[in-house]
């Protein structure tokens, strides 16, 4: 594997997250080079026992989003691994968990009390909603998140039916959303010298995002206005039938429609007043994208790629996901790639998607067992033998 050298190389990250959304977060700074220690009760994070395993304890969501970090378990009820904990974040530039904060302040590891001891320290949160409302302790999942900021309901909308994303969309958003709020704050630190609190609500993350488009002349009408992007909630907006599978196309500017239009035989619409335009396009998607769709079914996927590429339209056959694996053009870029993990056999991971000129991130260690690195880094910080022991309930 590659030795560190992201941009974040020596910066050391103490997460204390389970499930998704911190994981994620730890992980996009993991790949950017820091050194990020999962710090993990003795049953150790509730992904380790999601999805097929070769080994107890690491299950395929847990392999998917714990590489580059280091495992140590620590039984936070008991004194001795609180210490232990203290000892590590006094030199941690950045502490981060997905806890609620009246169990973090049970434990005594709120800001104020880990600012002071370590006053620069990037203390880093996601929670269910902001810390400035009545919500502001109220459990929360993904699920929960995407029904209340909206997401269930364009599929509504959309199809008829109340649908969440099939994928954990909230999480993972606000999870990228934490590393990159990380990394500001971080950059903030190198000007001032001052540490601060980050706080990632996943409600108002989720909503803002949902809403770029989607307010609409709510921009303009407030509670009133009509909410809902139009050409984005079109029924026909969805991958094209062709005669062999599905194709993925986009005409925006009036100029890519003239071209569609000819690619498709129907040249003549370009200066039919209900579709040369993108303001009466705009109308009803609907019945140009319909249009399209009868277009597609009568030739191959293939065939009509060639002719849009030909047009310089954006295309794309669609993919299916088990397919990507073997796709020609991701096996040509190495997106996917394949590493030995000392206990787990052969896996397969994904490539760090952001390029780096001179520090790109990578995959420097595959995810962890339970524990490994315990002693390793605790003794790190510092901790004798007899104290380790003590702080693992070994002693």
């Amino acid at each position: 594997m590659p030795s560190p050298s992201g941009p974040l190389t020596g910066i050391k990250v103490i997460d204390l997250s389970s499930h998704v959304l911190g994981p994620v977060a730890s992980q996009t700074l993991g790949d950017m080079g820091a050194d990020v220690i999962k710090v993990e009760s003795p049953e150790g994070d509730f992904n380790r026992r999601v999805g097929c395993e070769r080994s107890p304890d690491m299950g395929a969501l847990y392999m998917s989003m714990n590489r580059n970090k280091r495992s140590v378990v620590l039984d936070l009820k008991q004194p001795a691994a609180r210490d232990a904990l203290l000892r590590l974040a006094s030199t941690a530039d950045v502490f981060l968990h997905c806890m609620r904060v009246p169990a973090v302040e049970r434990l005594g590891l709120s800001y104020k009390a880990l600012s002071a001891i370590n006053p620069r320290v990037i203390y880093a949160f996601g929670r269910g909603f902001s810390g400035q409302g009545p919500k502001r302790d109220r459990p929360a999942y993904d699920d929960v998140i995407q029904g209340a900021a909206g997401m269930a309901s364009l599929n509504l909308l959309a199809t008829g039916e109340a649908r969440y994303f099939p994928t954990v969309m909230a999480d993972k958003l606000c999870g990228i959303v934490l590393a990159s709020s990380i990394g500001m704050a971080l950059y903030d630190r190198e000007r001032t010298g001052l540490g601060q609190e980050v706080q990632v609500p996943m409600f108002e993350t989720a909503l803002a995002f949902n809403l770029l488009e989607h307010m609409w002349t709510g921009v303009f009408d407030g509670p009133g206005g009509q909410f809902g992007y139009p050409r984005a909630l079109t029924a026909q907006r969805k991958p094209y039938r062709t005669k062999d599978g599905h194709i993925c196309l986009l005409a925006s500017t009036d100029e890519q429609w003239r071209k569609l239009f000819a690619v498709i035989g129907r040249p003549e619409l370009a200066a039919d007043d209900r579709y040369g335009k993108l303001a009466a396009r705009a109308a009803d998607f609907g019945v140009v994208y319909s249009i399209v769709e009868v277009a597609m079914l009568k030739r191959t996927t293939a065939e009509w790629r060639q002719e849009l590429d030909a047009a310089d339209l954006p295309n794309a056959a669609m993919g299916r996901i088990e397919e990507l694996p073997r796709d020609p053009y991701l096996r040509e870029t190495g997106f996917f790639q394949r590493h030995e993990h000392p206990t787990e056999g052969t896996l397969v991971t994904t490539a760090v998607p952001v390029a780096f000129s001179r520090t790109p991130g990578g995959v420097r260690r595959l995810p962890p067992r339970l524990g490994e690195h315990t002693a390793e880094v605790l003794q790190e910080a510092g901790l004798s033998t007899a104290e380790i022991a003590d702080a693992t309930g070994g002693g």
